[in-house]
């Protein structure tokens, strides 16, 4: 077990890249799946939950390796298992979106209910209905869902929410239908365009990623591709936020300007002032006092929740009263009784939080619950008097490469250490 040791107080300055978005790259490596020739994935992040996927691609007989820093190769030439087992899943809800593909691909799979999780509960039921909308006879037995198909064919399907786990398997599972499958109220986000994009690359026919509406004419079958993922944007926002809450001045080179409008309206609003520095590209500076600000988390193009909780340690220093609503998730606000072990003034009622600042930060040791609480605290690490211990850091592992390494290079002060050191 190790723990991020911080030592607050530093303004932080300097250039960052980013790496490669992480909810991209999971569906991304699932999609492998589909054809029985090789894809090259440019710009992997180096994560546990990569190296997770890894595994899991390995089990079902994928041929799965780095071909360079940031490059992975896939090759799927035969299904040797149709089976994602409970110990991987359970790790890694994304292990779920094998299920379309493997459908797709070989007319079977059996893959693990991913149960709960830490900021709540997630159900399935929008990924079974959809590829039993094309054809698949589905039930539940065990802890697993097991799908058969003799084949599948193009439906229209609406889903309650635009969820982006089930637009993604359904949309995988919709390219090797027969015929032409329309998913209404689907998720916009940029994952999904990403995906769609390395789909269309492997000679798939979709139309209208990034809308409401995708429609997917489906074929025979597809290629091998090579294909690079987009920058992380909820990375990039985390470093937005860093440059906000210690004073400082940074530019992230690479940063999605087009996939972070609501992130940036919140920001200016708080105060922060943000510029474009090349195509990609932003610098982010704080000059004066931060402001108080409502926020609500809402599905892309809205603030995302995986933002929300960087967004309470930035407002724990805003001269006034914030109001956060977080719609997504109904136990996200987990970070938030160790914000106030540190100092924030911060009250909780359902899915609002009320946060009172400036409040001044001290350092504590502190407990991570989950990925992007962890970044919460390392943010009020940065800010706070002292020396903050966050331990469970394995938790930022799984979605942000090097951290340490990269918020050292801006001028901070944070090391990782062995627990009980």
């Amino acid at each position: 077990m190790e723990k991020m040791i911080i030592h607050g107080g530093v303004p932080l300055s300097g250039r960052v890249v980013l790496s490669g978005s992480k909810n991209a790259a999971l569906p991304i490596m699932m999609a492998s799946l589909l054809t029985d020739e090789p894809v090259r994935i440019r710009n992997a992040p180096r994560l546990r939950d990569v190296r997770t996927a890894i595994d899991l691609l390995s089990r079902l007989g994928v041929e799965a390796g780095w071909a360079g820093e940031h490059e992975l190769v896939l090759r799927a030439a035969r299904i040797e298992s149709h089976e994602a087992p409970y110990d991987l899943v359970k790790t890694m809800r994304a292990s779920f979106c094998v299920l379309g593909p493997l459908l797709a691909r070989s007319g079977r799979a059996r893959v693990s209910t991913p149960g709960g999780c830490a900021i709540g509960a997630r159900p399935v039921n929008l990924h079974i209905a959809g590829i039993r909308a094309l054809g698949a006879r589905v039930q539940l037995r065990g802890g697993y869902v097991e799908a058969h198909a003799d084949s599948l064919t193009g439906a229209r399907i609406w889903l309650d929410n635009p969820s982006v786990g089930a637009t993604e398997n359904i949309m995988m599972a919709a390219v090797l239908a027969r015929g032409r499958t329309q998913i209404e109220n689907a998720a916009r986000e940029p994952e999904v365009q990403d995906l769609a994009r390395l789909l269309n690359g492997m000679g798939a026919r979709i139309r209208g990623a990034g809308t409401h509406v995708i429609e997917i004419e489906g074929v025979a079958r597809l290629h091998g591709v090579e294909h690079e993922i987009i920058p992380d944007r909820i990375e990039a926002g985390s470093m937005m936020v860093a440059a906000a809450i210690t004073g400082g001045d940074v530019e992230i080179a690479n940063a999605p300007a087009e996939h972070l409008d609501a992130v940036i309206v919140k920001l200016r609003e708080a105060g922060v002032e943000i510029s474009s520095n090349g195509n990609p590209g932003l610098r982010v500076r704080r000059r004066g006092e931060l402001r108080p600000v409502e926020l609500r988390t809402l599905p892309y193009p809205g603030f995302p929740t995986d933002l929300q909780a960087q967004m309470m340690a930035l407002l724990t220093q805003a001269a006034g009263t914030s109001v956060i609503t977080e719609t997504i998730f109904e136990n996200r606000f987990m970070h938030a009784p160790e914000l106030i072990r540190m100092g924030g003034d911060i009250l909780m009622k359902g899915p609002t939080a009320v946060v009172r600042g400036p409040t001044r930060l001290s350092g504590a040791p502190v407990m991570a619950t989950d990925l992007r609480a962890s970044m919460s605290l390392i943010l009020a690490g940065l800010a706070a008097e002292n020396t903050t211990e966050l331990s469970r850091v394995y938790h930022l592992d799984r979605g942000y490469e090097a951290l340490d390494a990269k918020l050292s290079s801006l001028g901070a002060r944070i090391e990782r250490v062995k627990d009980g050191r």
